[in-house]
């Protein structure tokens, strides 16, 4: 089945690196025109560069720290006015971050809840209105399976992510009669500079390839996951071929979770 994002404007926070930047190559080789976002402008120009170089429309970048209400509507304005629109949203920006309950203060929780819980509800607050006004428009909101399974230690990601995941499902049901679909990706183990920067504040001296093997272990498919898989998923549910599918939370974690 090949998959055509021809004529849609796709919008990914968090698109400089990682599985945001997997997910902007795989829309923009598809055919949708793709806007990035992201914080540091160097990241943003490199990132920029390696999805043009497959890239089937045009591609777009502004830096835009998502926690932010006013950096937000900026990057939504100058989106409008570069697109004059947006089919696609993918809110994808965000940070693992675990500690146990009682060490974790009230600036902690906020920072988390803006930034991986009030940036989505922002931006897909600006984006709604013009996707129910053409009754077509695709939301996916990146999580991870904390979100349904969450275990001791795992706030405050599992908690805002439980909250993203609550916020899919009351957008499904609004953006049904609109055509509008929305969606959660809940990752597990997958390949990403998150997990190459974590061996590196281990100092152990095996190298990442079997960093990545030893955590893969834990997994039924006895391998950690690769971008390349959460950018297919992502195209999918952003495409025509997924015009049924909506208020899902799909675990991409290749049989970890224990919930389904």
């Amino acid at each position: 089945m090949e998959i055509s994002l021809a004529g849609r404007v796709a919008l990914v926070t968090g698109g400089s690196r990682g599985l945001g930047l997997a997910a902007a190559t795989e829309f923009a080789a598809s055919g949708a025109d793709v806007v990035i976002l992201a914080r540091r402008p160097d990241m943003l120009a490199k990132a920029k560069e390696e999805i043009a170089r497959t890239a089937k429309g045009r591609v777009a970048a502004f830096p835009c720290d998502v926690s932010r209400a006013t950096d937000l509507a900026q990057a939504h304005g100058a989106v409008m006015a570069e697109f004059g629109r947006v089919d696609i949203l993918l809110n994808n920006a965000g940070t693992a971050r675990h500690g146990t309950f009682e060490d974790i203060t009230d600036a902690i929780w906020q920072e988390d809840l803006d930034l991986k819980l009030f940036a989505a509800i922002r931006l897909t607050r600006l984006v709604w209105p013009g996707m129910k006004e053409r009754r077509w428009g695709r939301v996916i909101n990146v999580l991870n399976t904390g979100a349904k399974a969450p275990a001791a230690g795992g706030a405050p990601t599992a908690v805002s992510r439980a909250a993203g995941m609550a916020l899919t499902k009351i957008l499904a049901g609004e953006g049904a009669p609109h055509n509008v679909l929305v969606n959660a990706i809940l990752i597990g183990l997958i390949v990403s500079e998150q997990w190459e920067r974590r061996h590196a504040n281990e100092g152990s001296n095996t190298s990442f390839a079997e960093f990545v093997a030893r955590l893969g272990e834990s997994v039924p498919l006895k391998r950690m996951g690769r971008a390349e898989e959460f950018a297919s998923l992502a195209c999918f549910l952003a495409s025509d071929a997924a015009s049924y599918i909506t208020g899902t939370a799909i675990n991409l974690d290749g049989g970890r979770s224990p919930v389904v």
